[in-house]
């Protein structure tokens, strides 16, 4: 049987690997050297655990929506990671990988973002730590997430611009590799999504995967199986989706979705829907599918939603793509935006931009009386409300 972890080697079937500068190859080389014997440690699950339970909240809820249940004819569960401490996913990532840094010597503390959760999330566990924070965030992402800002400065982080390219996600990413180049000794660079070089995917795909884990163990309690037929989450870089899908990679009889941003049409030059438009290629160190010309520059992506213009997919969800385990529908923005309003008046939860991206395809997808569909609620719209007013007119 086809196995949809990762190898020894770090890669995903075709996917994965580590494309690097020479001069960040001691860093990388200390990560793969040690990850897995530190996060597999005692001392560091106890911390970590600890952490999530006493500073995160976890478990987060598996929650029945009964209304949307109601409305589509199927039994639909939400995981409520908006619940979490940051509002978002990302805390948990974040966690972990501070107590690794920790725990390799590191004095100074890297990250991108794009929506400005990840930034919050690496800004908090900065300030929990003691240990400075610098982030790198597109110049048009810092206007369109104000909010997020304010809140990483208020924790203490340093919040610079990059004023490159399209001034977003795929930029920001591009100045936090620079300074790592300039700074390999001292500081460590915590990747938000499950994209990079090896063993940054299969790393945060772990820490991310106490969503998975704790889905199955609610479910068995709340339906007699641990066993949903889909699952559903929103693809970017996809971490949120890495977390969920988790356990159930090998498990054929689950239906894994990815849903992506089609921004303003999959063919309209605006869009981030890297299944559809995307070719492999190597991007941030590790080799993937992304959108690119035919000579292999970037092509610039477009959602409405921060979080989600990423010109590709982690080698996980590459994998999933190219295998056919995983099937891929692509969202614009006006049908994203129509579901954050739906699931906030059908379920009194306002979902971030992302989020609202994988309820859409409720509309796209037949489902059965007797289905079980989760969908990884990623994060709460708080940071989106401008967004929203401005496009409802509120």
């Amino acid at each position: 049987m086809e196995n949809f972890n990762i190898n020894k080697d770090g890669f995903y079937g075709d996917f994965g690997g580590a494309f690097i500068p020479e001069m960040l190859q001691p860093n990388i080389d200390e990560l793969q050297k040690n990850y897995l014997k530190i996060t597999e440690s005692t001392d560091f699950k106890k911390e970590f655990n600890k952490l999530l339970t006493d500073y995160v909240g976890r478990p987060t809820p598996l929650y029945f929506a009964k209304r949307l249940s109601n409305k589509y004819k199927t039994k639909i569960y939400l995981k409520r990671e908006d619940l979490c401490h940051t509002g978002a996913h990302k805390i948990n990532n974040t966690i972990g990988q501070i107590i690794l840094a920790k725990k390799l010597g590191k004095k100074r503390i890297i990250a991108e973002t794009g929506a400005g959760q990840h930034g919050v999330a690496t800004a908090t566990v900065c300030a929990l730590m003691g240990i400075e924070c610098v982030v790198y965030m597109g110049e048009i992402d810092i206007s369109r997430q104000a909010p997020n800002v304010a809140r990483m400065k208020m924790l203490g982080a340093k919040v610079r611009s990059a004023t490159s390219g399209s001034r977003t996600l795929k930029d920001a990413t591009n100045e936090a590799i620079r300074d790592w180049i300039a700074n390999p000794i001292d500081t460590h660079y915590i990747i938000g999504s499950v994209v990079g070089p090896h063993p940054y995917p299969d790393m945060v795909a772990r820490f991310q995967s106490v969503i998975g884990y704790e889905t199955k163990k609610q479910l068995l309690e709340m339906e007699q199986t641990d066993k949903p037929t889909h699952v559903i989450a929103c693809v970017g870089g996809g971490s949120n989706a890495a977390g969920l899908f988790y356990p159930f990679l090998n498990d054929l009889d689950v239906e894994i979705v990815c849903v992506e941003a089609a921004g303003k049409g999959v063919n309209s030059g605006e869009s981030a829907a890297t299944s559809i438009l995307g070719t492999e290629g190597i991007i941030h160190g590790s080799k993937t599918l992304l959108m690119q010309t035919q000579d292999g520059q970037i092509t610039e992506p477009y959602s409405i939603s921060a979080g989600l213009d990423y010109p590709g997919i982690g080698p996980m969800h590459a994998n999933l793509f190219k295998s056919n385990r995983g099937k891929f529908i692509s969202i614009d923005d006006d049908d994203a935006m129509k579901w954050g309003l739906m699931l906030s008046q059908i379920e009194g939860i306002i979902p971030a931009i992302e989020t609202s991206h994988a309820f859409a395809v409720l509309e796209k997808m037949d489902f059965n009386r007797d289905d079980i569909i989760i969908f990884n609620c990623s994060g709460r719209g708080d940071k989106d409300l401008d967004t929203y007013i401005n496009y409802f007119k509120l």
